[in-house]
């Protein structure tokens, strides 16, 4: 059983006096909990361990992927692939930060990957900035907390330019180098998750703008552009998947612009590999029965209780949970039906004492860097609550 603690709310006042509106679901119930997840320092190590190493697993088997061009049984869209290429084989194509979803890891259970949201996870301005505010609004200690998002942040900027070398060195490399941060006009959540970014950025030493997609120029041969400026780096909060199959135009430019080293785009296409929840099943051929893995398969699973998803879907919808005879426990319905479907061996997310179900969310940039959890039912959906963690003393 999970070991939860109350907390004194933040106000909306104050949530919007530091940039976060998303505070309010449309059902009018608060989308930030008033409670805390206590974690021991032990699961917080755990939690950090596992991302570690299931990185290292995804780097492995994106070489894998790459090397037997099995993008069709990712799901991968064909316009994508050569840009997904040429992003992996270079290392300035740099992943800047991913979410690892657990379930397991604080009821006695082991931590086991759901997922691995590598391009454009939801929950950063929560897990980030969030959580400390929960702590400090309550007079808790701030340090009781495995949370490093925002340094780790301004850390995976530098080695934009760095790369493997010692980011200290960032101002010794330095040319001036701009980023061009965007995000989708009229959507004040991806908006200011992208500011969030940009920040770091700052903070880190680039020179920085901002500029929503439609105002974002493109050129093949010259590059990105914000009115008659050019920029190195592109940072976009667009799913990969959507500017594949929505703007095909622009997946062809910037294919181009990659292949004319003209510009680098955050994240890297090649993270679209690991976004897809296809890549599951690829990871566990590569290694069975890891203990941090579920077995995977596009087929059904034979006498197992299980969970169908879509190669690429978000908030938990076209989720179906079977029990092992394949009758229907839970289900959602959704636009990702198209996707092809993977299915994946259940594991049942850590409850509290009102059987509520908490999954695990881990912040990755160049190393584990902070937890947060979603609670719902017993499918994470865009009703469930962002909770907070404490380490317990």
């Amino acid at each position: 059983m999970l070991h939860i603690e109350k907390i004194k709310p933040l106000s909306k006042a104050f949530l919007e006096s530091i940039g976060f509106y998303w505070h309010t679901d449309s059902d009018e119930t608060s989308y930030v909990a008033d409670e805390l997840v206590l974690v021991s320092n032990d699961e917080v190590e755990a939690y950090y361990e596992a991302a570690n190493t299931l990185y290292d697993m995804f780097a492995e088997a994106g070489q894998y992927v790459i090397d037997n061009d099995l993008f069709h049984e990712l799901n991968i869209p064909f316009n994508l692939v050569e840009l997904i290429k040429n992003s992996w084989e270079n290392d300035v194509h740099w992943h800047l930060y991913g979410r690892f979803d657990f379930a397991g890891g604080v009821d006695g259970k082991p931590i086991k990957l759901i997922e691995f949201n590598a391009d454009t996870p939801t929950s950063l301005y929560e897990t980030a900035i969030i959580q400390w505010a929960m702590l400090k609004a309550n007079g808790m200690d701030e340090a009781k907390q495995f949370n490093t998002v925002f340094e780790a942040l301004k850390e995976n900027f530098k080695r934009l330019v760095v790369l493997e070398g010692d980011t200290e060195d960032f101002s010794q490399y330095y040319e001036g180098w701009k980023i061009l941060f965007s995000s989708i006009r009229g959507n004040i959540e991806d908006e200011n998750t992208t500011r969030l970014l940009q920040s770091a950025a700052n903070e880190a030493g680039f020179h920085t703008d901002f500029a929503y997609v439609d105002e974002v120029g493109f050129n093949g041969s010259e590059g990105i552009f914000k009115g008659d400026e050019n920029f190195e780096y592109w940072f976009k909060l667009i799913p990969w998947e959507n500017i594949a199959i929505e703007e095909g135009d622009l997946a062809l430019l910037l294919d181009e612009i990659v292949q004319e080293q003209k510009a680098i785009i955050l994240n890297p296409a090649y993270t679209l590999l690991f976004q897809s929840k296809a890549f599951m099943k690829i990871l566990w051929d590569l290694f069975p029965n890891h203990p941090l893995l579920l077995e995977t398969s596009f087929e059904p699973l034979k006498g197992q209780k299980q969970v169908e998803k879509r190669a690429f879907g978000r908030e938990g919808a076209n989720t179906v949970i079977y029990e092992r005879d394949m009758s229907v426990i839970e289900k959602t319905e959704g636009e990702y039906g198209n996707f092809k479907p993977i299915y994946q061996a259940y594991a049942e997310l850590p409850k509290d004492e009102q059987g509520r179900s908490y999954q695990a969310g881990v912040f990755f940039a160049y190393e584990g860097c902070g937890l947060g959890f979603r609670r719902g039912g017993l499918i994470m959906e865009n009703f469930s609550k962002f909770v907070g963690h404490r380490i317990k003393d």
